[in-house]
C-alpha cells in the first residue's frame, strides 16, 4: 500500500474515532476512554510523530518515530569518482501525497499576484522557440529542466558569483520539490540593469523575448527572479538567507528601537550610481546636519580585514535606515528592512520581485530623490515626533521580511513563476548542443572555503512536508488601477506633509 493511501487510512481513522468519541460519550466510561486512546494514537500518526505500517493481519502493528522526510544526501564520493551526477538522483517527490494539494487557508503573499503581471506579454501569443533563442544575447546562461534534471549551457561569465550562486538556488528548489517542475527552458541576464524594452514590442502578437533577471522598471519587461544572494554573496562574506535573518532578529532583541540612535543611516558603495553619490551631500557638516549619517564601504578593504566592519547584523543600530539604488536595484534592500527601523526608501526606479508588496506608511517612509536631504530631515523629526507610528512602521516592514519572506516562501515563488511560465510553452524543450547536466554535486563537491561553506549552509536537505502556498490570483484591471492609484496617493500625502513642514521653517527664519 502507497504512503499516501496510508495517511488517507490514517485520517479516516480519526475521523471515525471522533464520531464513535461523540457517539459513546453519553454510554459508558470504559468506551469513551478505549475510543479517546485511540484519537490520540491516531492523531499523533497522523501528525508525523510516530509511523505506523499496516499489514493485512491486526497483530501486525508496529510504530516507530520519525520526525521529517527522508534526507536527499551530497553524493560527492560518486561524484569524484565518475564526474558526472547521480544516476539515482532523486527527481520524485514520494514521501508527502499532500504536496499535490494545496492546504486550505495557504493562500501566497500578495507580492506573488506580480507573477501573472511579469508573464502577461505572453499571455495571447504564448512562448515560442524563437522567441526564447532571441534572448540569447543579452543572456549569461541557458538553463533547460527537463524530466526533473538540470541542463546548463554558459555563454559568458557574470559578474562575481551571481551565476554560480542562483544556479545554486535553482537547483535547490528542485531539491525542495523534487520532480515538481515542468519543462522548460529560459534564459538569464545577471546583470544589474533590465535589457528588454517594452517600446521595442509595442503590440501583443509581436512577441518579446523571456528573459529573466533580477529586476525590472516601467520600461522593461524583463522576468524578476530572486537574486543569488538569498544562497549567499561570497564576494562581501553575506550569508545566505536564513542565516543573516537569524542573525539580525537577535541584534533587533539586543537593540530595542527607542534606544538606537535618532538619525537616518546609510552604508554602502556610494561610486556605484550618481543618485548614491548625491547621498553624499546629506551627511553631516559644519554647516548643515540633516538627521542623516552616510558611511563609505570599501568592500577592497574589507575584504583584507576580515569584513570586521560589514555584519549585517551591526548595522541595526540606528532608528531610520536609508535604501537607495545603485546602478539599479540593490539586494540591500531586504537586510535593511529586517531592522526594524523604519525604512526610508529613497523613490526606487527598480523593482525586485517582493518590494511591489510593499506599502508606503505601512512598511517604509517614501524619500524624495530630487530633494534627497530635505526629505531625509524631515522624515527623522516626523519620526521622532511620532515615535509610536515611526516604530510601527519600522515593525511592520521588519514582520513583513519575517513572515512574507522567509526562504521558504522565497522558493514558492520560484515554484509558482516557473510553472506558471512553463504553462505558455508552445514547444517541447529539448537539451541545448554543448550543454552539460547540472546538479548539486557538480557545483558543491569540487569547491571550498567560503563557496562551500555557503553551499552547504543554504543546501535543501531534505524535500518540503507542506505543499507550495497557494498562487493568489491576477488583479483584474479595476483592482491593479486602484492598487497602484492608493501607492501614489500615500507618497503624495508624505510630500504634502514635508511641504508644509518646510513651508512653516522657512516662515519661521524669516520672521527671525
Amino acid at each position: 500500500m502507497g504512503e499516501c493511501q496510508v495517511t488517507m487510512q490514517i485520517r479516516r481513522a480519526i475521523e471515525e474515532a471522533h464520531s464513535r468519541l461523540k457517539k459513546y460519550a453519553s454510554i459508558t466510561p470504559r468506551a469513551v476512554l478505549s475510543s479517546f486512546v485511540f484519537l490520540f494514537v491516531s492523531a499523533l500518526v497522523f501528525a508525523g510523530w510516530i509511523h505506523t505500517s499496516i499489514f493485512p493481519g491486526p497483530s501486525q502493528f508496529s510504530i516507530f518515530t520519525t520526525s521529517k522526510a527522508p534526507d536527499i544526501p551530497l553524493k560527492c564520493t560518486e561524484w569524484n569518482m565518475t564526474r558526472t551526477c547521480p544516476v539515482n538522483y532523486t527527481t520524485k517527490q514520494t514521501h508527502d501525497c499532500h504536496l499535490h494539494h494545496h492546504k486550505p487557508g495557504n493562500e501566497c503573499p500578495s507580492y506573488f499576484r506580480w507573477i501573472h503581471e511579469d508573464l502577461r506579454p505572453w499571455k495571447e501569443t504564448g512562448i515560442t522557440k524563437d522567441m526564447v533563442e532571441r534572448a540569447r544575447p543579452p543572456a549569461h546562461f541557458q538553463l533547460v529542466i527537463l524530466d526533473g534534471k538540470v541542463y546548463l549551457q554558459k555563454f559568458r561569465p557574470a559578474y562575481q558569483t551571481r551565476d554560480v550562486f542562483t544556479l545554486w538556488g535553482i537547483l535547490q528548489l528542485l531539491r525542495w520539490y523534487p520532480g515538481k517542475l515542468p519543462d522548460l527552458e529560459l534564459m538569464f541576464n545577471c546583470n544589474d540593469q533590465p535589457l528588454i524594452r517594452s517600446k521595442d514590442f509595442p503590440l501583443p502578437k509581436s512577441g518579446p523575448p523571456p528573459l529573466f533577471g533580477y529586476n525590472a522598471d516601467r520600461r522593461t519587461l524583463d522576468i524578476v527572479f530572486p537574486d543569488w544572494s538569498f544562497w549567499g554573496w561570497v564576494e562581501t562574506n553575506i550569508k545566505p538567507w536564513r542565516y543573516v535573518l537569524k542573525d539580525i532578529e537577535e541584534s533587533n532583541k539586543r537593540t530595542t528601537w527607542s534606544y538606537r540612535k535618532p538619525y537616518a543611516y546609510w552604508r554602502g558603495n556610494p561610486f556605484v550610481g550618481k543618485t548614491r553619490r548625491d547621498l553624499l551631500k546629506c551627511n553631516v557638516s559644519e554647516k548643515h546636519d540633516w538627521n542623516t549619517r552616510v558611511y563609505i564601504q570599501d568592500w577592497g578593504q574589507e575584504s583584507q580585514q576580515g569584513f570586521k566592519h560589514s555584519n549585517l547584523e551591526d548595522q541595526c543600530t540606528h532608528r531610520y535606515k536609508i535604501y537607495i539604488e545603485g546602478w539599479a536595484w540593490s539586494v540591500s534592500q531586504k537586510y535593511i528592512l529586517a531592522c526594524n527601523s523604519m525604512a526610508l526608501l529613497i523613490r526606487p526606479w527598480y523593482v525586485d520581485f517582493f518590494t511591489r508588496g510593499l506599502v508606503p506608511l505601512r512598511h517604509y517612509w517614501p524619500i524624495r530623490d530630487n530633494a534627497k536631504c530635505t526629505s531625509l530631515k524631515f522624515a527623522v523629526e516626523w519620526g521622532n515626533n511620532h515615535t509610536e507610528k515611526a516604530k510601527a512602521i519600522g515593525e511592520a516592514g521588519s514582520r513583513f521580511i519575517y513572515e512574507d519572506l522567509k526562504m521558504e516562501l522565497v522558493y514558492d515563488y520560484m515554484y509558482h513563476l516557473l510553472n506558471e511560465y512553463a504553462k505558455l510553452f508552445r514547444y517541447k524543450p529539448t537539451i541545448p548542443r554543448g550543454a552539460v547536466e547540472l546538479c548539486s554535486e557538480a557545483m558543491a563537491c569540487p569547491v571550498s572555503g567560503t563557496y562551500k561553506k555557503f553551499m552547504l549552509d543554504s543546501m535543501v536537505r531534505s524535500p518540503s512536508r507542506v505543499p507550495p502556498c497557494s498562487l493568489p490570483p491576477p488583479y483584474d484591471p479595476p483592482s491593479f488601477e486602484a492598487f497602484v492609484k492608493s501607492k501614489a496617493n500615500l507618497t503624495w500625502q508624505v510630500e504634502k506633509w514635508e511641504d508644509e513642514y518646510w513651508q512653516s521653517v522657512n516662515k519661521n527664519s524669516k520672521r527671525q
